[in-house]
């Protein structure tokens, strides 16, 4: 006598590999139930014989012993479900950054809390008129976490050199440049994040990557003519009606979870800035004609993508510039703007705003589209194949005329900056021949010499500035007035990470002590 029926067997017995791979890519996991064993029960009655099925015993037995099964395979399902839910919980956490920056910030509150109860009368150093009249340079006055500036090393994004981040952080081809997405992880957490790691916050990116309309008729109600900045930050300020911090402050949410919505809000705009800058360059120079993101690609290559180049090369460019102009210490204009409005509990695209408004400055962000256009100037004048000496008499016209030779010379910087060698080593990579490359390669030689020779400079290497505009032209993107919205977007990175740990640390209002010359005048001279 055959079966009645023959698919007990696959409704009843799991596969134990196959239920944990359900588990692992599903937030719920199937136990039998109540009615779910009925339904076991009937069908595994369904493949008794005839015989036995007509025998009252046999049936009483069978039915006892298959329902002492069901109950033991529930408790196995149910511990199973446990250990599985753990491993979920567990990778989950690794791969969200919020959850990351839960567990790091009360250790962090705690090591501030110990650092001012034990030396918070320690000294730091001594300021000198000097200081008070030049700007402050030198002067220690900021707490940043994110990154830190050496006079002779460059930046170090939480203790990694950029060489260092161009090794360690995940990149979207082997040997190529770093994503922004694994810089963002590396400043906000201190920790070098792994491929899925960045591969999960490039998604959560990109899901926060949404502009309302009215942002686009705020830009839309600017004049074309208007600077790009103008637009760039006009557009920031009108997100910030979408703002999290300042509808959780209205509802009298607590200090200590502030940098909450100030996460929210952070993540938001890094998102957002992209698609608003990339409006104002397809709307300004491209007629209006708007690209819009591509969900598949990285933070770096969809920045590209929607300002409208597509090429591989120019994709590792942005990734590179991105994340080498994302943060450079507290003390620059743009940072310090950021860090001083936040600090009054402005939420972040009011700070941010405020920061690009500093960034456009010729003395901050606005550098960047001089050098190009003061390189353009040098070709115009004498050509692509200028000599080593025609170079060193226009440098000399320069100078001589009152005016600087821009992307040389820094605030803290006294060698080459590091930014400025890997442009170079990418440059050299990717577009040796390019004459305007080969332009920057001859100032590199020619302009540290001639100012070291003038006495005034205290640092007479080049720059960031002194490169990226060469690197920008040759993949296509030649309008320079636009240069310094690209580095509102990287900076956005740098001062949004800082501003969360701002509201963690629970960092005071700012308020520095000013005087006037006369109280000047007189404290020097009892001094003396």
């Amino acid at each position: 006598m055959q079966p009645v029926s023959s698919i007990a067997g696959p409704i009843f017995w799991y596969e134990d590999i196959g239920l944990v791979f359900a588990a692992l890519t599903s937030s719920s996991l199937p136990t039998p139930t109540p009615s779910s064993s009925l339904l076991l029960l009937s069908a595994k009655f369904s493949s008794l014989r005839f015989e036995e099925l007509v025998d009252p015993a046999m049936v009483f037995i069978r039915s006892v012993s298959l329902l002492s099964k069901l109950c033991s395979r529930r408790v196995q399902l149910s511990s199973l479900y446990g250990s599985v839910r753990w491993l979920q919980i567990q990778s989950g956490s690794e791969l969200d950054l919020h959850s990351q920056l839960k567990d790091l910030i009360p250790e962090q509150q705690e090591r501030l809390k110990k650092l001012k109860a034990e030396h918070g009368k320690v000294q730091l150093g001594n300021i000198t008129a000097d200081m008070v009249i030049g700007g402050m340079r030198g002067m220690i006055g900021l707490l940043w976490e994110t990154s830190l500036l050496d006079p002779d090393e460059g930046i170090r994004f939480r203790g990694l050199s950029i060489p260092e981040c161009q090794k360690v952080l995940p990149t979207a081809i082997p040997g190529g440049e770093p994503l922004p997405e694994g810089l963002l992880w590396l400043l906000l957490t201190g920790k070098v994040p792994n491929k899925e790691q960045v591969h999960a916050l490039s998604k959560e990116l990109q899901s926060r990557a949404t502009v309302p309309d009215h942002v686009y008729k705020a830009i839309d109600s600017l004049p074309e003519t208007a600077h790009p900045m103008t637009q760039f930050a006009t557009g920031v300020m009108a997100l910030q009606v979408q703002s999290e911090f300042q509808k959780a402050y209205d509802k009298g949410i607590p200090k200590s979870k502030f940098w909450e919505p100030t996460y929210e809000d952070s993540l938001n705009l890094i998102a957002q800035v992209p698609i608003v800058a990339c409006y104002v360059y397809r709307r300004i120079y491209k007629d209006g004609d708007i690209i819009p993101a591509d969900g598949s690609l990285d933070y770096g290559a969809n920045f590209s993508h929607m300002l409208g180049f597509d090429s591989s090369k120019m994709q590792e460019l942005m990734r590179l510039y991105v994340t080498i102009h994302s943060d450079h210490e507290g003390g620059n204009v743009s940072a310090h703007t950021a860090h001083l409005v936040a600090s009054a509990l402005s939420d972040p695209y009011l700070s941010f705003a405020a920061a690009l408004n500093g960034l456009a400055g010729p003395l901050h962000g606005l550098a960047n589209q001089e050098v190009l256009l003061w390189i353009k100037s040098v070709v115009e004048e004498c050509g692509e194949n200028i000599t080593t000496e025609q170079l060193k008499d226009y440098v000399w016209k320069t100078l001589n005329s009152g005016k600087v030779v821009p992307g040389f010379g820094h605030g803290v910087l006294r060698k080459t900056d590091p930014r400025y060698m890997c442009q170079r080593e990418f440059a050299l990579k990717h577009l040796p021949d390019d004459p305007l490359f080969q332009l920057v390669s001859k100032l590199y030689e020619v302009v540290p010499p001639i100012l070291t020779q003038l006495g005034k400079v205290k640092n007479p290497w080049p720059n960031v500035d002194a490169h990226s505009g060469v690197l920008l032209n040759h993949f296509g993107l030649t309008e320079a007035r636009y240069f310094t919205v690209l580095f509102g977007v990287s900076r956005s990175i740098g001062i949004c990470s800082q501003l969360i740990w701002d509201r963690a640390l629970g960092l005071p209002l700012e308020r520095p002590k000013s005087v006037t010359m006369e109280w000047l005048e007189n404290y020097c001279k009892k001094a003396t």
